[in-house]
């Protein structure tokens, strides 16, 4: 991978090349087609947090088997989800996976993972993400140049439905980006498109390009590109000055479709 994402050279078909050549690094690519098992009917629902070393061994998992998942955010001192999850299951512990599909709900991250490639591939975990106390460590590295964003909760205003956010583990831009939703409990639901991901090709017939990251705001209207402009308008579409949070009304920005964080 370039610095900046950049894409990669198309077939002639149009589509990403990378969809017949696969392999599972880091979150940035999916698992060859042969090894991904049934798509669940509904989004699979994970609560978390994006400083979090177990709950990101859990999203390298979702993104490179390209599910889509509803994200309910829970930083540190979280008004909405953590006390939501107390409620449901007891204990303020993550990630927590609720599968609707399958009626299944659970804790621990090497046990989810496991469920995971279980349910919706062959079984076979990559070794990365098996490797225990390890792979946590490793998680945990690459979580501590960001300083813990993402980790504690920033006062904003609740959204009547959640987000729409297009892109993949991998990716800096996208992070930049999840760091924003995590901090102000803005729940999203994330269409992972590593590569080899079908859903490269979706939403560049969508969009007429692939980009990431890439926002869906339903409260609003509001389609755009560009991770920095992106951040711009969530602090200003959802932030507060207090700890009051109330239901998001319209917004003035409009769609951008500027070319970075390809």
């Amino acid at each position: 991978d370039t610095p900046n994402d950049a894409p990669q050279t198309r077939a002639p078909s149009g589509l990403d090349e990378d969809e017949y050549t696969f392999v599972t690094v880091a979150g940035r690519k999916t698992v060859e087609t042969n090894r991904l098992g049934k798509r669940p009917a509904v989004p699979l629902e994970l609560y978390e947090f994006e400083g979090c070393p177990f709950c990101r061994k859990v999203r390298e998992a979702v993104s490179i088997l390209d599910l889509d998942v509803l994200f309910y955010p829970c930083p540190k001192d979280g008004k909405v989800y953590r006390p939501r999850l107390v409620a449901r299951a007891g204990k303020s512990q993550f990630p927590y996976l609720v599968d609707p599909n399958e009626k299944l709900e659970m804790y621990e991250s090497d046990d989810i993972i496991q469920y995971l490639f279980d349910t919706y591939s062959d079984g076979k975990v990559p070794l990365f993400l098996r490797l225990g106390p390890f792979t946590t460590i490793t998680c945990g590295l690459g979580l501590a140049p960001r300083l813990g964003k993402g980790s504690r909760y920033i006062p904003s205003k609740s959204p009547r439905e959640p987000l729409i956010l297009w892109g993949y583990e991998g990716s800096p831009f996208v992070k930049i980006v999840r760091e924003v939703l995590s901090s102000r409990e803005l729940p999203h639901l994330m269409k992972f498109c590593a590569r080899g991901s079908p859903k490269r090709s979706a939403l560049l017939k969508k969009t007429g390009t692939f980009q990431v990251p890439y926002l869906e705001d339903p409260n609003t209207g509001v389609k755009m590109f560009e991770s920095a402009e992106i951040v711009n308008y969530l602090n200003d579409e959802y932030g507060v000055s207090s700890d009051e949070q109330q239901p998001v009304g319209t917004s003035s920005m409009t769609t951008t479709t500027s070319a970075d964080d390809r």
